[in-house]
């Protein structure tokens, strides 16, 4: 099975990460999420593997979180959702798919668990 990587090129992390994975041994699918974001159907999977809310998978410090009132905590799941695909930059990263088990690399060695 391919491992996916959300990833972001500018991000240290996200480039730590695939460093990681590449010193692992594994090649990622690497998808650029800000250009290619996921759609409704894998942001649920995601969040299901990941065992998070959406508003755990924010970037709550981002402009635009604060800028859309997206700490109104009346929104619902679905209004997170959306958030996070019209606007992807919202998205934490890197998250890294494998086997149906996804983590975050914030820190990167979070997604040995994974591997």
């Amino acid at each position: 099975m391919t491992i996916k990587m959300y990833h972001n090129p500018q991000c240290s992390k996200c480039r730590l990460t695939l460093e990681l994975l590449q010193e692992h041994g594994k090649q990622p699918e690497v998808i650029e999420y800000l250009s290619t974001p996921p759609n409704r159907q894998e942001l649920v999977e995601i969040l299901s593997m990941l065992g998070l809310k959406p508003r755990q998978l924010m970037r709550t410090h981002e402009s635009e979180y604060k800028d859309n009132n997206l700490d109104d905590e009346s929104l619902s799941v679905d209004d997170l959702i959306d958030a996070m695909i019209r606007i992807p930059k919202l998205i934490e990263r890197p998250i890294v798919i494998n086997n149906g088990k996804a983590a975050i690399g914030r820190p990167p060695k979070n997604i040995e668990a994974i591997l």
